[in-house]
């Protein structure tokens, strides 16, 4: 009973992610095509529409939204929203680990951070996963930082929190790894890991 559990959670565990991923995009396209579909629907003539032009629209709304987002106004604007969000409680948690999960995707993690780091704590050996985020603190205040002092974010996992510590260089190391697989493997626990073979 045992190994028939445990080959039925092997196959669960390799079709869930793929069957979420599925489901999510048709739940997008779905509520777009529904939504925005429907909109267009009760404006154009019905030889205009076709089945679809919601989702195309709603692919158009993110791009526009992209291009709007470089505009520093906008910007500036969609950041307040964002702190807002960040005060609220429960919500400060969702919307943090879907930000983070949207910025892994879109790569603009490398904008937020330098490198992965090993962090070693002294009188231990204990050692943690963190990411660069400042290396010159010139124009902040003295006991800040200095030229021998990194600002190093260090994630719990699952996206519960973090801390920024100012530490001296000589107890970080550099981690040979991507950022993406640095930070997937700190926000899942180290769950989640892989290096490439051709390395090592």
């Amino acid at each position: 009973m045992r190994r028939i559990s445990r080959t039925f959670l092997t196959g669960l565990a390799a079709i869930l992610p793929a069957a979420i991923t599925l489901a999510l995009l048709w739940w997008l396209g779905s509520t777009a095509e529904e939504v925005l579909g429907g909109l267009l629907q009760a404006i154009l003539p019905d030889l205009l529409y076709f089945p679809g032009m919601g989702i195309l629209a709603g692919i158009g709304l993110v791009f526009g939204l992209g291009v709007l987002l470089q505009a520093y106004v906008v910007r500036w604007l969609f950041d307040w929203m964002e702190g807002l969000m960040q005060r609220i409680p429960v919500v400060k948690t969702i919307h943090g680990t879907v930000r983070d999960v949207t910025n892994l995707l879109s790569g603009d993690i490398h904008q937020r951070f330098g490198k992965a780091v090993l962090v070693t704590f002294p009188g231990s050996d204990f050692k943690l996963v963190g990411f660069v985020t400042r290396e010159d603190f010139e124009g902040l205040p003295d006991n800040l930082g200095g030229p021998e002092t990194l600002a190093v974010y260090m994630p719990m996992s699952y996206q519960i929190g973090g801390y920024t510590l100012m530490l001296p260089r000589e107890r970080v190391e550099p981690l040979d790894l991507p950022l993406e697989d640095a930070m997937r493997y700190a926000l899942t626990a180290g769950v989640s890991a892989r290096q490439d073979k051709g390395t090592g």
